[in-house]
């Protein structure tokens, strides 16, 4: 930062810390000047830039000029220094901490972000999610996994870490703007090397829909692959997520009645998801073909997941579904992160 103003100088501190970072700061030309090649990125006052400028320094990038009034002058300066960008207190001041925090967060992952919902309750839509996610980190993929069903019994139960300390859902309720993938990392419970975002044992609430926002796209930059648990019945938090979300995956019995129900919840879901791909659960003695399912849905057939037995009575023992990699469940699973290709970006 290279200013000489001091309420600039405030402003700009206090959005270093609010984005987590810490900075070099120049208060004269001459000091700017020093660390101009070095600094990842120079934020500079309107105050320096034409003096800044008249010493024609060495063309960068990552330079932006910061101001408070809008200028022909301050537009010329920041024109011959050859900046990015020009931030405007206080509009520009979102800008100023994401491109903060994009420094202390490195480049982004750009990550695959699932939600999976069920066509009808007891679909098994949250038992495959935490599947997946536990398939996936024995990959080596970093996952962060997201209960968004607040009716739900809770992932974090289905892991066996209702009692690990960490943030939930109320503690983040009154989140907004950008959040660091790395500190809602560290503040969330890990469970079986998955970062979760669930529910504490207290009453339902609403999950405000600025505060899923900015923890799915937290999890699209810090994660390799975010996996959110929707309810059926979309509020606005689920929207706001299935809107985010890279290809959401419907979970469906093999069932007449089932399908049906499957159809009300893909109207809803459609509205926001424009990539949505079906999964099929083939519960015991099913008679309805895994192809009829999708055809009545026109929908994509993702896979099947195969029913195991004695998986709910080992979920019940404290068990995670999929825990140990081996089963019908977990060779279905395993199957369906092949189908998804997670490496291609999730590319049909």
């Amino acid at each position: 930062m290279a200013t000489d103003d001091a309420d600039l100088l405030d402003d700009l501190l206090r959005l270093a810390a609010a984005a987590g970072v810490e900075v070099e700061v120049a208060a004269h030309v001459e000091a700017a000047r020093a660390s101009w090649a070095s600094a990842p990125l120079v934020l500079l006052g309107a105050d320096l830039a034409e003096r800044l400028a008249s010493g024609a320094p060495p063309r960068r990038r990552d330079v932006a000029v910061v101001a408070r009034a809008d200028t022909a002058e301050l537009w010329r300066d920041a024109v011959a220094i050859g900046a990015d960008h020009v931030a405007l207190l206080p509009e520009g001041e979102r800008w100023v901490v994401d491109r903060l925090a994009d420094l202390q967060e490195g480049p982004s992952r750009d990550g695959v972000v699932l939600a999976v919902v069920g066509g009808r309750g007891g679909a098994g839509a949250s038992t495959l999610c935490v599947g997946l996610a536990l398939a996936a980190v024995r990959r080596g993929v970093r996952t962060l996994l997201v209960d968004a069903d607040p009716s739900g019994g809770g992932l974090d139960l289905l892991l066996g870490g209702e009692d690990v300390p960490g943030m939930r859902w109320p503690d983040l309720a009154a989140t907004r703007g950008r959040v660091a993938g790395t500190a809602l990392e560290h503040a969330l419970p890990s469970a079986h090397e998955l970062a979760v975002l669930s529910w504490d044992r207290g009453d339902v609430m609403a999950v405000p829909r600025e505060a899923m926002a900015s923890v799915v796209d937290a999890g699209a930059r810090g994660f390799d692959l975010t996996l959110v648990d929707l309810p059926r019945g979309v509020d606005e938090a689920a929207r706001e997520a299935a809107t985010r979300a890279t290809c959401a995956l419907l979970v469906v019995p093999a069932e007449v009645r089932a399908t049906a129900a499957a159809a009300r919840v893909l109207r809803s879901l459609r509205a926001t998801t424009a990539d949505v791909r079906l999964v099929v659960r083939e519960p015991p003695g099913c008679t309805l073909d895994a192809d009829v399912v999708a055809d009545a849905l026109s929908l994509p057939l993702l896979g099947l997941v195969a029913e195991e037995g004695g998986l709910s009575a080992a979920v019940d023992r404290g068990d995670p579904p999929g825990l140990r990699g081996r089963g019908a469940f977990s060779r279905s699973v395993e199957v369906l992160l092949d189908s998804l290709d997670l490496t291609a970006g999730l590319a049909a």
